[in-house]
């Protein structure tokens, strides 16, 4: 999948559907990682809010959300190079905000998961503000 901003020089981000979840993965390089040869704690929290997110649009038949709050919880490394892959379900939903668990993952092995809550955002909601 394409994407601008952030997740958009963080990817490409790859996308599966299997049975009636979505899956996403990102294939590592050096520019996800610190010095030590890791992936960078920020760059799995980018792609646990991206799962997330995703996976909310999905299921409110894509209208707009926005990260309320971003529980992570760091596992396991991640070594530059590895297919990370992430997962989101549903835990709960009201009227108005979404409660789910991401996870990541590489070859099967927990590397970090997130409890996240999601606001639906009216469709008249702009984004991005017009310029001048």
């Amino acid at each position: 999948m394409k994407f601008g901003g952030l997740i958009g020089r963080i990817g490409p981000l790859l996308a599966r559907r299997h049975g009636d979840t979505w899956h996403y993965g990102l294939r590592t390089g050096d520019e996800h990682g610190n010095p030590i040869g890791v992936i960078h704690g920020g760059t799995l929290m980018t792609l646990l809010d991206q799962t997330a997110t995703l996976v909310a649009i999905w299921l409110t038949g894509e209208k707009a959300v926005m990260t309320v709050q971003l529980d992570t919880r760091f596992l396991a490394p991640a070594k530059v190079g590895e297919l990370i892959e992430g997962e989101a379900r549903l835990r709960h939903r009201t009227q108005s905000m979404l409660f789910l668990d991401a996870a990541l993952s590489v070859d099967g092995r927990p590397v970090a998961d997130a409890s996240v809550i999601m606001k639906i955002l009216p469709r008249s909601t702009k984004l991005v503000p017009k310029d001048g």
